[in-house]
């Protein structure tokens, strides 16, 4: 679940980002996907950490 957020958390900020800088649907989409997929392995990532403490 956590990396569920954490990815949406990426896709959210990686857009307004590209948004802020003045960039078109393309540059827009790319950085989306690339903070999407960051934030989604740092999430996962996170999620193992806390499974595993949690044994």
């Amino acid at each position: 679940m956590i990396y569920t957020i954490a990815g949406l958390f990426g896709i959210v900020l990686g857009a307004m980002r590209a948004k802020k800088r003045g960039g078109n649907m393309a540059d827009i989409a790319q950085f989306a996907a690339g903070h999407g997929i960051a934030f989604l392995l740092l999430g996962f990532i996170a999620t193992l950490i806390v499974h595993r403490m949690a044994l």
